[in-house]
């Protein structure tokens, strides 16, 4: 299998309910460093799996449309906004744009997508789906 990864950042706030996340239920920010890892078992002829150059902007595109935003006021993100769950928003709309043809790949190509998004040098979350 092989794979791609492409790097952005994003800068956002947010809050939590529930007693669970004690100060954190307050609004606050944070910043994530994304990794998208785009995988795939098969080589064009070129000897590519998608481009490169491509793939970062439409990652970019993605982390830019969350970027210095309040996450509570998002539409169609859930109240509770961990870095699991922005991860898995993430890599959804990833593989909306892979499906579409944006990362200049044949359908097909790109089977498999891994969002990380890295809230420090001491913690991350990831989410993996099929494209």
């Amino acid at each position: 299998m092989f794979g791609v990864t492409v790097r952005d950042h994003m800068m956002v706030a947010h809050s939590f309910e529930g007693e669970r996340f004690g100060p954190a239920q307050r609004l606050h920010g944070a910043t994530f460093i994304v990794d998208a890892t785009f995988r795939g078992a098969e080589l064009d002829p070129d000897g590519i799996l998608l481009d490169i150059g491509l793939a970062a902007e439409q990652l970019h595109e993605v982390v830019g449309e969350l970027s210095y935003r309040n996450l509570d006021e998002v539409e169609g993100l859930p109240r509770n906004t961990s870095t699991e769950v922005l991860a898995r928003h993430v890599a959804d709309r990833l593989a909306e744009r892979v499906g579409s043809g944006a990362l200049g790949t044949e359908p097909g190509r790109v089977t498999a997508l891994v969002v990380t998004l890295h809230e420090s040098h001491l913690a991350w979350a990831s989410y993996e789906r099929t494209v």
